[in-house]
């Protein structure tokens, strides 16, 4: 009886305190301090939400892990294209021409795939052109809305289907030895003009081949582009990893001396590669980005093209010196049905403004805050046993906190599209610079009243007791 007693008691205590809990529908509709603070959890759907340009000036295309080449029509967004300039590295430097007679067998552009392509998969055949560039690329760094000119000599063609994890079997010809059968990793190969390469590799003046800088003067560089074979497909975007280990122009040639017959290959490398990235909105696109009340429907698009503004006013209703803030999570939910054919952004980041308009992490996500906890920021696509479907969830609970007491100035909240390959594996830590490695797009519930999936805040807390 002794043991049952006890837990009957602890049991009676639990049910009293259960039952002060209460869930509040808004802080920002007047708060009412002698009902509304009462509880331990406050949902405050009183949330400005809106849908703005990312700034195109800051989203670099340059010495990417993974680079965007595309065209996508997206039913919901419009169009998007991107294309991709690439700089040229001959074999050796300086490069000295084979002896005797050369003969092109053949040359082939390898362009790996990088992990990220976002489209259709199944219906659209693609086409991939080659050209060669107008000028020569002259900086290191590049953006979304650098712009390069090309000529009207195609170089290299190829109708193809994304096959972006699809492994191949090539023929890897071998100096002095036999040919040899090797499957490589996911790449698109495509056949490529042999008199382009003879010209400027085979029958270069000495000097145009004594450096780098005077051959890439001579060829100036390559435009690739992509687009959908047929009008009616949606297409898609492919990610490449253009890494010289990965992606090349190979050329396979004969050398004829004498009676002696010489197989080769000769590589260059894409030392700078960049994409430009070009846009054509939808209606209901145009019309978000031109509102600034707080929105129903809010759009985000990777390759740093839309994030969303969000601000907290109902926050100001609270008295700092009646709570103490346990947690704070905001719930951002995809519109329903939004996610069918094309995924939603499996990864979002939020981050801040300071007072000279430059991008800082908020509390949450930084290491050197005292409360930061490494992986609880959050920010991924996900369900957890509470919510009936997925969403996006940030712990921001010091973030929420600093601007109740007002030792944060709000100038300024953002989320925005991030790669999961831009999550630091250790800590957790979210890049907040724009990304134009992630090309998916969501399409979220904002401050729509009629929808029970409509943004929230879930605030937790403990009241402090008056003496």
């Amino acid at each position: 009886m002794k043991f049952f007693r006890l837990d009957l008691l602890t049991l009676l205590i639990s049910l009293f305190i259960l039952n002060s809990c209460k869930r509040q529908d808004s802080i920002g509709l007047g708060v009412d301090t002698s009902n509304q603070i009462s509880g331990t959890l406050l949902v405050d759907t009183n949330i400005t939400f809106n849908t703005v340009d990312e700034d195109s000036t800051a989203v670099v295309t340059s010495a990417l892990a993974k680079t965007p080449l595309g065209e996508f029509v997206d039913p919901a967004f419009g169009t998007v294209k991107s294309n991709v300039a690439l700089g040229l590295l001959m074999p050796t430097t300086p490069y000295t021409v084979p002896a005797g007679t050369l003969t092109i067998d053949s040359a082939v552009m390898v362009l790996g795939y990088a992990d990220g392509f976002y489209g259709d998969s199944v219906a659209t055949k693609y086409k991939v052109n080659v050209y060669q560039l107008i000028d020569k690329p002259t900086t290191s760094t590049y953006y979304s809305n650098s712009h390069w000119n090309a000529q009207s000599t195609l170089l290299a063609t190829k109708t193809f289907t994304a096959n972006t994890h699809d492994s191949l079997t090539i023929v890897r010809i071998r100096a002095d030895t036999l040919d040899t059968v090797q499957r490589v990793a996911p790449q698109l190969r495509i056949p490529f003009s042999k008199k382009f390469i003879y010209d400027n590799l085979f029958n270069a003046s000495g000097a145009t081949l004594a450096s780098d800088a005077a051959f890439q003067n001579a060829v100036k560089g390559l435009y690739v582009t992509l687009e959908r074979a047929q009008p009616s497909n949606a297409g898609g975007t492919l990610q490449l990893n253009l890494a010289a280990a990965s992606s090349y122009l190979d050329v396979f040639y004969k050398a004829v001396k004498d009676t002696t017959i010489d197989t080769a290959t000769a590589r260059l490398t894409f030392p700078l590669h960049a994409a430009e990235i070009k846009r054509t909105y939808s209606a209901a696109v145009k019309a978000a980005k031109n509102t600034s009340t707080t929105q129903t429907t809010v759009y985000l698009q990777g390759l740093g093209g839309l994030r969303s503004k969000i601000a907290f006013p109902g926050l100001d209703k609270l008295n700092p010196d009646s709570i103490v803030l346990n947690r704070a999570e905001l719930v951002i939910t995809p519109v329903q049905g939004s996610g069918i054919p094309f995924a939603p952004l499996s990864k979002l980041t939020m981050y801040q403004l300071d007072i000279a308009n430059q991008r800082i992490l908020i509390q949450d996500a930084n290491s050197s805050n005292a409360l930061y906890q490494a992986g609880l920021f959050g920010g991924f696509y996900s369900r957890t046993t509470k919510e009936p479907v997925k969403a996006y969830r940030f712990v921001i609970t010091s973030y929420i906190q600093n601007l109740i007491r007002k030792k944060t100035v709000d100038y300024g909240t953002y989320i925005a599209p991030i790669d999961t390959s831009e999550v630091n594996s250790t800590t957790g830590a979210t890049a907040i610079t724009p990304s134009a490695q992630i090309a998916a797009r969501a399409i979220l519930i904002g401050n729509d009243k009629s929808s029970p999936y409509r943004i929230k805040l879930n605030l937790i807390y403990t009241k402090i007791p008056k003496y």
